[in-house]
């Protein structure tokens, strides 16, 4: 018969007095300290194993369990397992009721009990309990046989055995878990997990995304490192591998210092692409010989528009020789070794061959594609195709960001505006496409009527240390998995750059950005 029968066995033997009273015996009446020497609360291992004609079947344990003994009379105590549960099972209370102690001598107690169940036309079983107490310890066994389940006799008797120690009454309550992370550096299947993870005290959840890459059988053996409160411990423990696959859920028991425990269940809430901005090369497509222009692996950026002005401007007398606008910032990150960062820089304005080049070139890096030549046909917003081929349905975008606006804006025209001040843009867009081909721009990126959801944030204040960003996409269409999408995420250090309206060093931090999906 299935182990799983005895589970659900032991659940109705949990639900209903187990024991009406402890047995009689013959040995002479000797008044038991009881308070002094057994009563109080106890804590320790409790096993329980079906004994079967082909062997024992280990059927659960539970390593912390706490057992509580009253005063219930002259010789009397009662006992009382408290909230029983294992393998993510809780199957209540287990009472023991009018227990008489005998004096074996040197501050040793023993107590037996029978008793019989029966819940007609259900189960009954015949139940036996042996108990010592000795030396601020005790020790029980139960017997549970003759099993019958609906009138037939199961093959097996259930054994369970306790030993635990008394505590002082001064033993810390507290069982929570403090932190829980995956570690790279403890189990290589652990960088599937992107972003933090959330611990909800409220609801003693745990949850955390995976990348969107992640497939079935690498959620099998994901590793936690699990802080929990001082002196508390944690079923199962930090460091086990458990599988979170296919929506699986892990239930993991603290308990306290004085066997109070609680639960948490732990689950994958979705998957998430993240972006931590530490890979980069250089290069470029356009110019092979060139060497030192940054490339942001994985996502377009202006850089082409700036390092094409270098190489042309001369044709249109406009000599640059600065910085890209997006860069890597080795000294300014908030985790890792590397940072985004984003300048609008100083490109002089004038034309080359009647195309325009603005004053201020807006630092500008998006999931996409860029065409610096796309601009030659008297189109600015042509360079720019926003957004990547996506299979999913983005929620929201999360990251951290810095900001300091430029002190000097200036118009499309290269006119100084006094009193107008930058602001960054941060923005998430999905829209409908009809083929890989087709895309949105600049030009029509906010506003297309294609557009399922987008969410838009901007900010003309500075922001000194890094803070955190949430972009919760709003759908104005209802998704549907079997239509085409692009995703497009864009970060600028100047929200009108497209326009050519920026400030000369507005300046942008990204870092840490995560996209998370349904």
């Amino acid at each position: 018969m299935k182990k799983n029968l005895f589970f659900y066995l032991f659940a109705v033997l949990c639900t209903v007095s187990l024991f009406t009273s402890c047995s009689d015996n013959d040995e002479p009446a000797v008044t038991v300290p009881v308070s002094a020497n057994v009563a109080g609360n106890y804590k320790g291992a409790l096993n329980v194993t079906l004994k079967m004609e082909t062997g024992d079947v280990p059927a659960g344990n539970v390593p912390a369990q706490l057992v509580s003994v009253t005063d219930a009379g002259e010789n009397m105590v009662d006992l009382k397992i408290s909230n029983f549960s294992f393998s993510g099972m809780q199957l209540g209370d287990i009472e023991v009721s009018g227990c008489r102690l005998t004096d074996a001598g040197n501050g040793k107690y023993t107590f037996t009990a029978t008793s019989s169940m029966d819940v007609t036309g259900l189960l009954s079983a015949g139940i036996k309990a042996n108990g010592v107490f000795e030396n601020e310890t005790l020790t029980l066994d139960l017997d549970i046989d003759d099993v019958k389940l609906m009138g037939s006799p199961v093959p097996y008797t259930v054994k369970v055995t306790y030993s635990g120690t008394k505590l002082s009454g001064t033993e810390s309550s507290e069982a929570k878990i403090l932190s829980f992370v995956f570690d790279k550096e403890v189990a290589a299947v652990d960088s599937l997990v992107v972003g933090d993870v959330v611990i909800n005290e409220e609801s003693k959840t745990i949850t955390f995304m995976v990348a969107d890459t992640a497939k079935a059988e690498y959620l099998t053996a994901l590793v936690p490192t699990i802080e929990v409160s001082e002196k508390a411990t944690v079923t199962p423990a930090s460091g086990v591998a458990q599988d979170f696959s296919n929506g699986k859920t892990v239930t993991y028991t603290v308990t306290a210092e004085n066997g109070t425990t609680v639960e948490y269940v732990a689950s994958i809430s979705g998957n998430a692409s993240f972006y931590d901005f530490e890979s980069w090369s250089y290069g470029s497509t356009m110019y092979p010989e060139e060497q030192d222009c940054p490339i942001l692996n994985g996502w377009a950026c202006c850089n082409d528009a700036v390092l094409l002005i270098k190489k042309m401007g001369i044709l249109g007398g406009i000599t640059y020789e600065g910085e890209y606008p997006v860069r890597p910032s080795i000294d300014d990150v908030h985790a890792g070794e590397k940072a985004l960062l984003l300048e609008s820089v100083d490109t002089k304005g004038g034309n080359i061959f009647g195309t325009p080049v603005p004053k201020v070139t807006a630092a500008t890096a998006f999931l996409g594609t860029f065409n610096a030549f796309g601009a030659l046909g008297g189109d600015p917003m042509a360079t720019t195709s926003f957004g990547v081929m996506y299979d999913k349905q983005p929620l929201k975008v999360t990251g951290f960001y810095k900001y300091t606006p430029g002190a000097e804006f200036y118009n499309a025209n290269g006119e100084l505006q006094a009193g107008v001040t930058d602001k960054c843009s941060l923005s998430a867009v999905l829209y409908e496409v009809s083929s890989e081909d087709e895309t949105l721009n600049g030009g029509n990126i906010y506003t297309s009527g294609k557009i399922v959801a987008k969410a838009v944030f901007t900010n003309d204040k500075a922001v000194e240390s890094y803070a955190p960003f949430e972009l919760n996409l709003e759908y104005v269409k209802d998704y549907d998995s079997s239509k085409l999408y692009k995703f497009a995420v864009i970060f600028s250090a100047s929200a009108d750059g497209a326009s050519y309206n920026a400030a000369v060093g507005s300046k942008l931090l990204i870092d840490d950005v995560t996209i998370i999906n349904k």
